[in-house]
This record gives C-alpha cells, sequence and structure tokens, in this order.
C-alpha cells in the first residue's frame, strides 16, 4: 500500500510539474509580440520565439504586428457643393508599439474603425463634388495624415487610407451623364471647325500659289479634267 501510495504522489507531481512548465514555457511568433504584465503591472515585451513566465503571477497579451486591412464602412456625407453621397473607403494599418496599443486604448482595431469613419467624413464634407471624382489621392493623403497622427499615441501607424467607391443619386448620375455628353459634343465641334479652318488656310495658301504662277490656274484645271475623266462615273463637262 505505501509502494502504490509513493506511486500514486509521483505521479500527480509529475503532472503538476508538466502543468507548471506548459504554463510558463510560451512560444511567440515573429509576427506578434507578447505584452507582458506582472501582477497587474506592465513589465514589457516578449518575444519573439520562446520566452517563460511567473505561473498565475504573470500574464501577457499578444499582439500581431501584421499590416491590418479594414474596409471602412460606407459614410453618408454632403459635399461642400451640398451634395450628398455615400463613401467608403479602406484602411491600412499596422500596431508599431504593441504595449501603447493595449496599455492607451481599450480596443486599439475599434477605436481606429471608428476614428477612420469621423476623419472620412469630415474631409469629404469639405470638398466639391468634381474634386471627389477627380482628386481621391489628395484627399487619401490628407485622411492618413490626420489618422496617424491622431493613433499615434496609441502605437498604431497608418499605412495608407484609399476612398473605394462614391455612390451618387440617380438624379446626380444622369445629370453627370448628360453633362459629359455636351461636353463631347462641345469638343467635336471644335474639333471640326479646327480642322475646317485650318483647310479652308491650306486652299487660300494654295489658290495664292496659283494665281501668282503663271499658267497655274490652266494646269490645275487640266488636271482636274484628267480626274474626273478617270473616275468611274459618268461626266459632262461643259466649257464657254
Amino acid at each position: 500500500m505505501s509502494l502504490f501510495g509513493n506511486l500514486f504522489t509521483l505521479i500527480v507531481v509529475v503532472i503538476l510539474v508538466i502543468i507548471l512548465l506548459s504554463s510558463a514555457i510560451k512560444i511567440v511568433p515573429e509576427y506578434e509580440r507578447a505584452v507582458l504584465f506582472r501582477l497587474g503591472r506592465l513589465v514589457g515585451l516578449k518575444g519573439p520565439g520562446l520566452i517563460f513566465i511567473i505561473p498565475i503571477v504573470d500574464r501577457i497579451i499578444r499582439t500581431s504586428l501584421r499590416i491590418i486591412v479594414f474596409d471602412v464602412a460606407p459614410q453618408e456625407v454632403i459635399t461642400r457643393d451640398n451634395v450628398t453621397c455615400k463613401v467608403n473607403a479602406v484602411l491600412y494599418y499596422r500596431v508599431v508599439s504593441a504595449d501603447k496599443a493595449i496599455v492607451n486604448v481599450e480596443n486599439y482595431h475599434e477605436a481606429t474603425n471608428q476614428l477612420a469613419q469621423t476623419t472620412l467624413r469630415s474631409v469629404v464634407g469639405t470638398a466639391e463634388l468634381d474634386e471627389l471624382l477627380s482628386q481621391r489621392e489628395k484627399l487619401n493623403q490628407t485622411i492618413q495624415h490626420i489618422v496617424d497622427e491622431a493613433t499615434d499615441p496609441w502605437g498604431i501607424k497608418v499605412i495608407a487610407v484609399e476612398i473605394k467607391d462614391v455612390v451618387l443619386p440617380s438624379e446626380m448620375t444622369r445629370a453627370i451623364a448628360r453633362q459629359a455628353e455636351a461636353e463631347r459634343g462641345r469638343r467635336a465641334a471644335i474639333i471640326q471647325a479646327e480642322g475646317e479652318q485650318q483647310a479652308s488656310e491650306k486652299l487660300a495658301e494654295a489658290s495664292a500659289i496659283l494665281s501668282a504662277t503663271e499658267g497655274g490656274l490652266t494646269l490645275r484645271l487640266l488636271r482636274s479634267i484628267s480626274e474626273v475623266a478617270n473616275a468611274p462615273n459618268t461626266t459632262k463637262i461643259l466649257t464657254c
């Protein structure tokens, strides 16, 4: 009975040692950092690789350092020229200081998302519709700068902000289509007028040269008669 009791005690001790070792040994991947708290106080960052902690006394929070891609929900915005539209964007950011991201803000992902939404509304609201459609890169940089500066105390680095879609009301879409069609018609008329002007200038230059050259008009007449005679159509020429 004593031998059995010793064996049971040994098994229990071995199991407890295994449990303690499994709790004390942690493996942190290259793309993560472990924020270590000891009795509630911040100790620092651990990892990557194999780390050791004191069970019960220490607690770690893992934080990814990889770039996070997040779709900012569509925001209803009124532009500076009073056009109502819906705008959404894509946010690229990463954690550069895991301890700040855990200690300085309760939920850095949600906080960054909410900040991006409000910044998107405010920046787009200061732009006109034409600027929103044709100068997105400028607006992207403005939003990125504002969000990056605001999230810096949280240990967040905003890599980029890209406005993805701009949804306009149906009546505004039709108005833009009519405007584009009118613009194409205007450009076509200008090109045709410029072509006619250049052609008339060349004809005037040719006429002046022929008039100044002795027998030039007669040679041009004979050439025209030859061209008409070689044409497949039946043509009658009357001369006086």
